[in-house]
């Protein structure tokens, strides 16, 4: 069957080939509707590849049957604040459900890359180009497209499907998301569970090794796929465009001494301008950890007064990318509930690029609580809007973006409940001098994260395929 397939698709090849015809590039990205940091990273790599290559054919792989291809691009505009110099085409898959991770209650990671297989497969059929891109992570399609498809084949790699960190969670029978409690409590299950991971993390070894250019998001990245995937000659780390010029002319407003006064009379609008903006952004997905931002914020009305709880509000800034996402932020309004916060608490949802960068405008602090995120766009967004960060001390944060260092600290680092929101009134008590001698050393750290940076990067690794492709 696979000699069969190769036959089929090196003839279909052969059939259009044309001297004249521009090269094709095709993106595997089949959630390419969300909005997120991922899409930021294929709308711009495709920007900047029709900047760079006027004329090339450029074709996205989504899944997104919902969207028209006018309105995926009016997202893109008011979401991302991305113009795309010429057209896109878009190839709809319709077998998506292979990849969704509920179908999947065990052996998820197995199930998930065994259908992108199948989803890969309907993308080839559709569209046969000349390069092709992976650029979610489906590691399993690049030997499909390179030795059945007979293309050039790349990919940019977020996060790796599996990582020793990953063993060493189930080794320490940690409960998480993706580690279920009665997992986590029997040594046989944990040590089936280790083997599984082993066995998968040797395959994503030969998977990923199919490709002849890898793009990373970090060093954190990095250092996992070299790890699994050997082949750091072929490797490049190229940090995600983050929007930083944009939200770098957000003024930093002089704030006032959170500690020192308290509001006096019944103005509505005096006690808006005193407000102290909490704002977290990312996704409502699972791995964000969203209920660690509430937990913490429930252990900062621990630590304050009742006059300065009042002025605190946490507000999330996110996308969902569907009902199952939808049902999480039903959650965490419920966990709100629960811990009486729903009135210092509230959701942005699915919200456009400039509501995203109002809030930031009036936000003081930004929070971001994924355990080993690979890199942190939204890190990096609040970051250069002068918010002054604090994130998980793990992954990408700990590695790339933060520094903690007396003298040079740009933010804070923090691993639990207590140290967020010990970290909170730290911030809090800082005098306002001390505050925006943070948020501006934040600030000046995001350059080596712009979109001009990126796609310097991104067009440097791709370069070897158009130009052996012209030659």
């Amino acid at each position: 069957m696979i000699v069969t397939s190769r036959k089929h698709f090196r003839k279909k090849r052969e059939m259009e080939s044309n001297p004249d015809k521009p090269i094709s590039v095709a993106f595997f990205h089949p959630y390419c509707n969300t909005g997120a940091g991922g899409e930021r990273v294929l709308w711009c790599a495709v920007r900047a590849l029709q900047t760079r290559y006027p004329g090339t054919k450029v074709v996205v792989y989504t899944g997104d049957l919902e969207a028209s291809p006018e309105e995926i691009l009016n997202r893109v505009r008011q979401r991302l604040n991305i113009e795309l110099p010429e057209p896109v085409e878009f190839i709809y898959l319709h077998k998506r459900g292979w990849v969704e991770a509920d179908n999947y209650p065990t052996f998820t990671l197995l199930g998930q890359s065994l259908g992108s297989l199948i989803l890969g497969m309907e993308a080839l059929n559709a569209f046969l180009p000349d390069v092709y891109l992976d650029t979610m992570g489906y590691a399993f399609t690049l030997p499909l497209f390179r030795y059945i498809g007979g293309c050039r084949v790349g990919c940019y790699t977020h996060y790796p499907t599996i990582s020793t960190d990953m063993l060493r969670r189930v080794s320490s029978r940690n409960v998480q998301y993706n580690n279920s409690h009665y997992v986590a409590r029997s040594p046989f299950l944990t040590g089936g569970k280790i083997i599984y991971y082993k066995m998968f993390a040797w395959i994503y070894g030969i998977m990923g090794r199919c490709a002849e250019i890898v793009m990373v998001n970090s060093s954190w990245t990095e250092e996992h796929i070299n790890d699994i995937w050997n082949i750091p000659l072929k490797t490049h780390r190229v940090y995600p465009p983050c929007d930083t010029e944009d939200l770098k002319s957000v003024p930093i407003a002089d704030d006032e001494d959170f500690l020192a006064t308290s509001l006096s009379g019944d103005d509505k609008n005096e006690k808006e301008k005193k407000l102290i903006k909490i704002v977290s952004v990312g996704q409502f997905r699972p791995e964000k950890d969203h209920p660690l931002q509430l937990r913490a914020m429930y252990q900062l009305r621990q630590c304050v007064s009742e006059e300065l709880w009042d002025r605190i509000c946490l507000v999330f800034v996110g996308s969902c990318r569907g009902s199952a996402d939808e049902a999480r932020v039903k959650d965490m309004k419920d966990l709100c509930r629960h811990l009486s916060l729903e009135n210092n608490v509230e959701f942005r949802v699915n919200v456009p690029y400039d509501e995203l960068k109002k809030e930031l405008q009036e936000g003081t602090i930004g929070l971001h609580a994924m355990w080993n995120e690979h890199f942190g766009i939204g890190v990096v967004e609040c970051m250069a809007a002068g918010l002054i960060m604090i994130a998980h001390r793990s992954g990408g944060p700990q590695m790339d973006i933060v520094i903690e260092e007396e003298g040079s600290r740009n933010g804070f680092l923090a691993a639990d409940e207590n140290e967020f929101a010990y970290a909170i009134v730290k911030i809090l008590r800082m005098s306002p001098k001390e505050r925006r001698s943070i948020r501006e050393a934040a600030r000046s750290s995001v350059d080596r994260f712009s979109v001009k940076e990126f796609e310097k990067g991104f067009l440097r690794s791709t370069a070897p395929f158009f130009t052996q492709s012209s030659t």
